[in-house]
């Protein structure tokens, strides 16, 4: 209960802590799998039969498969925050802001600020929590500690100032010891459910893959290895095939465990990536550590895009599939209405519950974000901007304040936003923009 203390200058007045009876109903466990750098069309379930997926094939196959869900931004640790804490990351940054105020924090001391702020948001976690669930971080977190996040168990401990002075800072910085997970071990994952049958639990399932280094073991590279893939082609579906045998490893303990029939599968990517079966970029630096022109740190449709999967057995249908425009910030009020528990009211996320009932139905008729970095030929980082993008059934509009630019692209006929069109719909051109100011409006 003492974690909620610490949130009192959030929206949480509409939050009611519960009865020990409520917390004693039999709530399923919940399993969040995160694709790190994974782009959407290259999975077997999403047409890519030159991929080998059949662990995360039979997990869309389990439930419902949303083939049109978004992330906020085009980088991860931003769309991380968003589904710890259902807001938009210029939200979550307002917020910061807002804290760093109230408690007077000088600008020396903002670094260390920022790495440990979201121990007074209104995580998921801390929300399962007032239920009965114990929850676990395994795999990419860049919030300095599990506990952070209101996880009972974590991976992810944090560093010293003197690990920031050192050359391996930064991956500490992106997880540290959970980036073992998967790449190295199951273990800790494994020892947290045993440890955890008694009540329902919270798994944050977050392997650092298809992520670079695609360094993937023989075993996953022989499968393509003589295929006529270029080579950088092989080495990211062999990391897409290793990701893919953790999500196996981890789905298999849990039916081995009796949990898996009560447990809530949910599936999305951190952000887009490109690499199509004949393009090489081992000689491109950039483009091979970023995916592509389309991926990540690029404004595309490619570059925000995930499918988003809802399993649970019993409760969601199988073999069941939407096109309906999903936000991934609607991952976590989903997940709270789906156990009947309820969205608290400063979420930007909706629940589609309703579009998991009946895939027929939409909740969402666009969708529009924000991208603060951009691709850049000095910087492998990216460089600052200010971008917006929307997308529509039909369309994919993106607007860069910064460099003055305009595209638009028809997404029935270019999915892959080849040919911008923006000068033959100026009427589209000022629809979309109106709607982007509209939106930056109640973001202030």
């Amino acid at each position: 209960m003492l974690n909620y203390i610490k949130i009192t200058l959030l929206s949480v007045s509409s939050f009611v802590l519960f009865s020990c009876d409520q917390q004693e109903e039999n709530y399923p466990n919940i399993v969040l799998i995160l694709g790190d750098d994974q782009g959407y069309p290259y999975f077997g379930f999403m047409g890519a039969d030159y991929v080998y997926t059949p662990n995360m094939d039979e997990l869309a196959e389990s439930g419902t498969l949303f083939t049109q869900g978004y992330v906020p931004q085009n980088h991860c640790r931003p769309s991380l925050q968003t589904l710890m804490t259902g807001t938009l990351p210029s939200d979550y940054e307002t917020k910061v802001k807002e804290l760093m105020e109230a408690k007077s924090v000088s600008p020396l001391n903002e670094k260390d600020f920022r790495h440990n702020a979201m121990q007074y948001f209104e995580t998921l976690p801390r929300i399962l929590s007032q239920y009965g669930y114990t929850s676990f971080q395994g795999g990419k977190w860049w919030e300095y500690s599990f506990s952070n996040g209101g996880f009972d168990q974590g991976m992810t401990a944090g560093w010293t100032k003197e690990d920031e002075k050192g050359s391996g800072w930064f991956k500490k910085f992106m997880g540290g010891e959970g980036l073992k997970l998967a790449r190295l071990t199951m273990d800790p994952v494994f020892e947290f459910i045993n440890e955890n049958k008694a009540k329902p639990f919270y798994i944050w399932y977050a392997p650092e893959l298809p992520h670079y280094p695609f360094d993937a073991p023989d075993k996953y590279y022989d499968i393509y290895k003589d295929t006529d893939f270029t080579e950088s082609a092989k080495r990211y579906y062999a990391n897409c095939s290793w990701f893919d045998d953790g999500v196996g490893e981890l789905l298999t303990f849990l039916k081995d465990n009796n949990e898996y029939d009560n447990t809530l599968f949910i599936y999305v990517n951190d952000n887009g990536w490109e690499q199509e079966p004949y393009q090489e970029f081992r000689h491109d630096s950039l483009r091979w550590h970023n995916g592509g022109d389309k991926g990540k740190l690029s404004v595309y449709d490619q570059s925000f895009r995930t499918p988003i999967i809802f399993s649970w057995k019993n409760n969601i249908s199988a073999s069941s599939q939407s096109n309906s425009l999903i936000h991934s910030a609607d991952i976590p009020a989903t997940i709270l209405d789906l156990i009947g528990v309820g969205i608290p009211n400063h979420f930007f996320g909706k629940s589609y519950q309703n579009v998991i009932q009946n895939t027929n139905t939409s909740n969402r008729d666009i969708i529009i974000g924000m991208a603060t970095q951009i691709r850049s030929e000095n910087d492998m980082m990216g460089e600052k901007t200010e971008a917006y993008w929307a997308r529509t059934n039909d369309w994919f509009f993106k607007w860069n304040l910064s460099r003055e630019t305009i595209e638009l692209f028809n997404m029935n006929t270019d999915p892959k936003n080849d040919t911008d069109i923006a000068e033959i719909h100026p009427e589209l051109v000022t629809d979309f923009i109106e709607k982007i100011e509209i939106w930056k409006k109640e973001r202030r």
